[in-house]
């Protein structure tokens, strides 16, 4: 059970919630503040003072004042109206992860709504019931609108939602469920609307993603360096320990230790050769880059999920507006993760490039085939590596700085943090699919060394590797292996119990 009280929710407990359905429960100190701040807000309801989208309108409207009578009907149209998005659902577990966080926002006790709002998001994740999120129309400036006000549609009864594997109206849904739809009253629409929460959610799942990614770059890297029997001298902690980048230094712990124990750098320790080239003398120098990007992006990220990201915010009995809905810091972490993952993915590209390479794999056959010429072998796969790679590149263009103003000009700067978010999605699934190519090439390389054997640890990852994509003795189709094992990296955190510990603190 994940309790929500504002200040403490942390990204692993939004996976467990979003990808693993662990059931959630809004903490009963959290629900004193909610009550207290909903008594500021029904006074100034009641009152004759203009109030931000209390008993005004929003957006270029905030100075039309309205009546009493109208104010909940103000709140179902302010969620009506913004319910606007477009293209593909966003994933099931985005969605969750969004609810999540929203209700844990609502929690800290300062939007000024009831409770029953937080706890029929907190029902509905626990019953199954996910809101169609289309995942196009958020410029990530009064939060993510659009994505947030289909997932306040579906709390209405209202919109679609997804209910044990199937599509149905949003009333549909919370029927089969047992819950009942809630009737908002004045601020609470505005309150489920405003916020950071689609680009966060997005944000945070990405992100432990490229974290199990990086680990994985060490593991491809250390399986490419034996198969192309290079040295492990450079990763000595000595000469890390003169440059301590905390990325670098774990990188280069993670390799060093991956290797410890090879048959194959036992075998060629006399050899006369130098250095290695840049893709595996450097691993340690841009991985750990990567690394330490991944540390800041963690901070940002950690500190927005149990921030107050709605407006107006209800502070000391008082209502303030501001700006705390603005998407600008993950906007820039996402971006940066982006360029980050790109590099990620290009340096295995170039990896994978030197084990099929005939000009640059020193004593193993073109392209890897049993039969060069007769055979291919993994030439393509490289290709389909250099494709992904160039893709990432475009999609690595930051998305931050372009911003279009909305909202008749009253939202005149806008961050762009979903379209960061939606992008290293995609970037992160690629470099996924390039690190699945460089483990296949490096396995398949392998077996071209035999009976030499990698270090131990490297043989537990060739083995699972080669049971998800067997070694291949002749020329076969190679996508559904590569799927399978891009799949299997998924499960990454499921396989580390295998492989040695740092020396050094993990940056996760």
């Amino acid at each position: 059970m994940v309790t929500l009280n504002g200040a403490t929710l942390t990204l692993e407990e939004v996976a467990r919630v979003a990808r693993l359905g662990e059931d959630v429960e809004l903490d009963a100190h959290a629900v004193k503040r909610m009550r207290a701040a909903r008594e500021v807000v029904e006074e100034l309801a009641a009152g004759d003072a203009p109030a931000y989208a209390i008993n005004t309108g929003v957006g270029l409207m905030a100075d039309t004042r309205v009546s009493a009578e109208d104010l909940e009907q103000l709140q179902r149209n302010v969620v009506r109206s913004h319910a606007c998005g477009v293209g593909d659902p966003l994933g099931r577990d985005v969605v969750r992860a969004m609810m999540l966080i929203r209700a844990n926002v609502l929690a800290k006790g300062v939007s000024g709504i009831r409770p029953v709002v937080a706890r029929r998001l907190c029902g509905m994740l626990n019953k199954g019931v996910t809101p169609v999120v289309p995942s196009r129309g958020s410029v990530g400036a009064s939060g993510d609108l659009a994505p947030l006000a289909h997932i306040a549609l579906a709390l209405m009864g209202e919109g679609e939602a997804e209910y044990q594997g199937r599509t149905m109206s949003g009333s549909a849904a919370l029927e089969a469920a047992w819950l009942e739809p809630v009737r908002l009253h004045s601020k609470e629409g505005i309150s489920l609307v405003n916020g950071t929460q689609a680009m966060l959610a997005m944000g945070s799942l990405a992100l432990l993603d490229c974290e199990d990614l990086a680990e994985i770059c060490d593991v491809a890297c250390a399986l490419s360096l034996d198969a192309l029997r290079g040295t492990p001298r450079a990763f000595d902690a000595r000469i890390h320990d003169v440059r301590p980048h905390p990325g670098q230094q774990a990188s280069a712990s993670f390799l060093a230790a991956l290797l410890e124990g090879s048959e194959i750098r036992s075998s060629h320790k006399s050899c006369r050769r130098v250095q290695d080239a840049y893709s595996l003398r450097c691993a340690p120098q841009v991985h750990g880059a990567v690394r330490d990007t991944l540390t800041e992006a963690r901070r940002v990220l950690s500190i927005e999920l149990n921030s107050a990201t709605d407006n107006p915010l209800v502070l000391d009995g008082e209502i303030f507006s501001g700006g705390n809905f603005h998407g600008q810091h993950l906007a820039f972490a996402m971006d940066y993760l982006a360029i980050a993952l790109t590099a990620l993915a290009g340096i295995s590209e170039r990896r994978i490039d030197r084990l099929v390479n005939p000009a640059l794999n020193e004593g193993l056959p073109a392209f890897l085939a049993v039969h060069p010429g007769l055979e291919s072998g993994f030439m393509m796969l490289q290709v389909t590596a250099a494709s992904l790679v160039a893709e990432c590149r475009v999609l690595a263009t930051p998305a931050s700085p372009g911003t279009i103003t909305t909202s008749g000009n009253k939202e005149d700067f806008v961050s762009m943090g979903m379209t960061s978010a939606l992008k290293l999605r995609q970037v992160a699934d690629h470099a996924r699919m390039v690190l699945a190519i460089e483990l296949m090439t490096a396995v398949q390389a392998l077996e071209f060394l035999r009976p030499l054997k990698s270090s131990p640890a490297l043989e537990r990852v060739r083995a699972a590797v080669s049971r998800v994509s067997p070694p291949r003795k002749d020329d076969r189709p190679f996508s559904a292996s590569m799927t399978a094992t891009s799949a299997w990296l998924k499960e990454w955190r499921g396989f580390r119990g295998a492989l040695p510990d740092y020396s050094v603190e993990k940056t996760q």
